[in-house]
């Protein structure tokens, strides 16, 4: 998408919008409906649609470093909605010196979009789908989608991914890059329902036709078909039937053509999503003004579960207690239940329902596990199923995390335990396919044999939904064999925020976007990923122990300036020296990402009295180059600590806050030599000595350190650049301190406290002294 803007039509989510605002396909789907612009034209012209509006407020855009850098909108699209619309609005603040940057905007259906624009690695076991993305600059710009799944979907930007140079605040321009999507739905008032075995005439003209079907829980099969199609009284069928709802980053609606009359014209779907309404849409093919009429049926398959409750878990009596596991097994697949009134009650057993228990512990933090049982028996007769309540609304911000393991003595060299992990509805087709794909949606596919007795699955962002876990025991060379056959499996299954809880190098935060709540891992000491498990860039433990000693023993060069200002009296000099020495020491002990890490005080203590002493170790240097009166000189150095307090205070990062006071200091001294060159007629320091030897150095010294300070570190040499930093700044300490009064013995102080401010023997001050 360039600069000029312009409308982005994606009308499936098969659909991906690269840079230049053009669609590129994602995968190759058999067929497709019609352009965006063509549908969504006819669309918005038909009395059977209203339309609305959502929006929310606007985001500040961030350069990318972690998952916590991208800003994330939740919308909730409407049940019946044919048509979504993004409005992407992207505005600029900061002045001519800012650019345009490309941003990056993710879709997903159902939970936040799994993102990784800095191309790192997953931890091991983790199942992550491509994300569907679209990249804009300063623009506007739209994504249209037909036919959405209503419920949940969000929107996620962010900028580029961040540069590694340490910016200081207030040096740099300040960019704001505000984004704002808007959601615009079109959704039918007009919508027929679909009954089971029941016929649904429908005439098609230039509008298609909005049909819908509830499917009941325990379905295992869908079949829609059209019967009796005529083209204006004519025998035809140019009829397009889309079943399903478009989801984001993959799509599984299904696109039924028909045309010949001479054959039927049907749909079979293998488990539909359970306890649902399911759209159809009819469109017709043959022209705007041609008449074309058929009759819509749908036939609902479904079996009855075997479900165990607390009576088949428990043994009958003490002596089969050992023989416990054959109470579990259900009756024959050819058995039928009695009592059955209707096609949806009758038919043989489908699956083994366990019933489980979600048990909440956090936020975002959930167990399950089945009823009053460690284990699940799993056999070739039906698979056997777990539901996992996932369908909150506050369950797609963590990990959902599977961990299976089979008993070792059950599983020989000829069985195999498969594992399928759907959303919506369970896998149940093991016998014809081993695939985990039902009618919408591709599962993550496990097993379990005699050589890997152990799975694990990780999901991030799980969609909300109910999840259902299936397993069956299949034998490809000797299926007899698994007739007599059972397999325990103990399952661990956890929705936990971060996973391992990020690792060592790790920190799980927990984001917010209004009340919605989601987890993300803020990685440290070099190491990146979603769970901070790739270690491409990471430190060693020596790297971490040097970087320690490099920022904390390069502090020790304020033992110069300390000694120095006691050597020459200057007592509340050294004093503040040696407050800047221990905090600023202590400070980056405890900073450390890594293992070298100390921390004698909390983090946001070390790090304010670190700010404040460099900032009031500048102060009273330059302020006692001065040479002011003691009494003066003492109120300035009380007044410019409060200060930098307060202004520490009011924002510890910013630039101004600390160069303000010492720059009116600056100001300060250069008046005081000034007026003294003025009085004497001639430079102040009189001494060439003192300006060659002392001041030169030191304002060299401290031109670099603030160079260094403000344009040269980044994250890679930040132990070494700002190890120097320390050095120059206690080093231009050490060579600009005014050197002592003349008749004035170092070390001593004959007079103690005789009047007021007055602690050593003479106060004359310079300006009046005669040399």
């Amino acid at each position: 998408m360039d600069g000029r803007g312009g409308d982005v039509g994606c009308v499936e989510a098969e659909w991906e919008c690269d840079g230049r605002g053009t669609p590129r396909e994602s995968r190759a789907p058999a067929e497709r409906e019609p352009a965006a612009g063509a549908a969504g034209d006819s669309e918005r012209s038909d009395v059977r649609l209203v339309s609305e509006q959502f929006s929310q407020s606007p985001q500040k855009l961030s350069f990318y470093s972690w998952y916590g850098s991208a800003r994330l909108f939740h919308f909730r699209v409407p049940p019946d909605t044919v048509l979504l619309r993004w409005l992407l609005q992207v505005s600029r603040g900061g002045g001519p010196a800012c650019t345009d940057v490309e941003i990056t905007v993710y879709f997903r259906y159902g939970a936040p979009p799994v993102i990784n624009p800095l191309d790192t690695s997953f931890p091991a076991n983790t199942s992550v789908q491509p994300s569907f993305l679209i990249k804009m600059l300063q623009s506007n710009a739209s994504v249209n989608i037909s036919h959405p799944a209503p419920g949940d979907w969000f929107v996620a930007a962010h900028l580029p991914p961040s540069s590694q140079k340490i910016e200081v605040k207030g040096f740099v321009p300040t960019c704001a890059y505000i984004f704002q999507p808007d959601m615009l739905v079109l959704r039918a008032v007009e919508v027929f329902i679909l009954e089971p075995d029941v016929p649904l005439p429908q005439t098609l003209l230039s509008h298609p036709s909005y049909l819908k079907i509830f499917i009941p829980e325990n379905t295992r099969e869908l079949r829609l078909e059209l019967q009796g199609c005529a083209t204006n009284g004519s025998l035809g069928c140019p009829v397009r039937l889309t079943v399903g709802s478009a989801t984001l980053p993959r799509n599984f609606q299904k696109v039924l053509t028909c045309v010949s009359p001479s054959w039927a014209c049907h749909l079979l779907l293998p488990s539909p999503p359970w306890d649902r309404w399911l759209q159809v849409t009819a469109r017709s093919l043959a022209g705007p003004h041609v008449s074309v009429a058929f009759r819509a049926v749908a036939a609902l398959t479904a079996c009855r579960p075997w479900t165990l409750n607390s009576q088949h878990l428990l043994p009958s009596g003490t002596n089969q207690s050992c023989n416990a596991s054959a109470g579990l097994l259900p009756p024959s697949p050819g058995s039928r239940g009695p009592g059955r009134s209707s096609r949806l009650g009758s038919g043989p057993f489908c699956l083994m329902s366990y019933p489980v228990l979600r048990e909440d512990m956090d936020v975002v933090s959930v167990r399950f596990r089945p009823v009053d049982r460690v284990s699940m028996l799993v056999q070739s007769a039906v698979p056997s199923v777990l539901r996992l309540h996932l369908n909150t609304g506050m369950d797609s911000g963590g990990s959902l995390t599977v961990s299976l393991q089979a008993n070792q003595t059950a599983v020989t060299n000829n069985t195999l335990v498969v594992v399928c992990v759907n959303a919506a509805s369970p896998f149940l087709s093991f016998n014809t396919s081993l695939n985990c794909t039902t009618a919408f949606f591709q599962g993550y596919p496990l097993s379990l044999s005699a050589s890997s007795r152990q799975a694990d699955l990780v999901i991030p962002y799980p969609e909300t939904d109910n999840w259902y876990l299936s397993l069956q025991l299949v034998c490809p060379e000797s299926p007899e064999e698994c007739e007599q056959t059972s397999v325990l499996v103990e399952t661990a299954l956890y929705l936990v925020p971060c996973l391992n809880d990020c690792g060592p190098y790790g920190q799980c935060l927990l984001l917010r976007r209004h009340s919605y709540l989601y987890a993300g891992c803020s990685c440290k000491a070099g190491w990146r990923g979603w769970s901070c498990t790739d270690n491409s860039t990471a430190q060693t433990v020596a790297q971490q122990r040097v970087a320690t000693l490099l920022l904390t023993l390069s502090n020790l060069m304020f033992l110069a300036p300390i000694g120095i200002s006691v050597h020459r009296l200057l007592l509340v000099e050294a004093s503040v020296y040696a407050y800047t020495m221990f905090f600023s020491t202590f400070y980056h002990a405890c900073d450390q990402p890594g293992e070298a890490v100390l921390c004698i005080l909390s983090y946001d203590t070390l790090q304010y009295c670190d700010f404040l002493g460099s900032g009031v170790s500048i102060w009273v240097t330059v302020l006692c180059m001065a040479r002011l009166k003691a009494a003066l000189k003492h109120v300035l150095f009380l007044l410019g600590t409060l200060v930098f307090a307060m202004s520490l205070q009011l924002d510890r990062r910013g630039a101004w806050n600390m160069m303000g006071p010492c720059l009116f200091a600056f100001v300060v001294m250069v008046t005081m030599w000034v007026y003294r060159c003025g009085h004497r007629r001639q430079c102040y320091p009189t001494s060439w000595q003192r300006w060659g030897f002392f001041l030169l150095p030191g304002i060299s010294m401290a031109a670099v350190a603030v160079a260094i300070y403000t344009s040269m570190m980044t994250s890679d040499n930040y132990y070494y650049t700002h190890s120097i930093w320390h050095m120059l700044l206690a080093g231009s300490a050490a060579f600009l301190l005014p050197p002592r009064e003349e008749h004035t013995e170092p070390w001593a102080c004959s007079q103690k406290l005789t009047c007021r401010y007055q602690i050593c023997k003479s106060h004359r001050e310079e300006l009046y002294a005669v040399t």
